[in-house]
């Protein structure tokens, strides 16, 4: 396994793990600490997350059946930075005033969407990718 498939594989790996302990957070301890609208927004956040973070554990270990080099180097870029855009972005702006990050909220705000885009990018360029594929013939054992 090359050295770019192990790293997908860890990025997915330790966001996902980020995502369980984030998930455990929302659930227990920001109850109560934040409006239900800021807890079902965290929570979205974390979804998300974890969705992706699979996404990128299975493209580390299939990604290089359908995907050239730079179209899995490129995917990965779009998945991992809708985490890093979306969803802490997500978190960031909800726990704003437990953080005393508040004066962020302007900076933040616009950056959410940039997450979704990249999400939505990576999706789309995985499905044009898929089709573009061309058929490998079979190996002859």
């Amino acid at each position: 396994m090359n050295s770019i498939r192990k790293s997908i594989i860890a990025i997915g790996a330790f966001s996902m793990a980020t995502a369980v302990i984030l998930g455990a957070l929302g659930a227990h301890a920001l109850e109560g600490q934040l409006t239900p609208d800021q807890l079902d927004s965290f929570k979205t956040g974390v979804r998300y997350q974890a969705w992706h973070s699979l996404a990128l554990v299975f493209l580390g270990f299939t990604g290089n059946q359908i995907l050239s080099l730079k179209s899995f180097k490129t995917l990965g870029f779009l998945f991992t930075g809708g985490i890093i855009f979306f969803s802490v972005s997500i978190y960031l702006l909800n726990t704003r005033d437990l953080l005393g990050i508040d004066s962020w909220k302007s900076f933040l705000g616009p950056v959410t969407p940039i997450g979704g885009l990249l999400f939505f990018s990576g999706w789309f360029f995985l499905g044009i990718k898929a089709i573009q594929r061309k058929k490998v013939p079979k190996r002859s054992k």
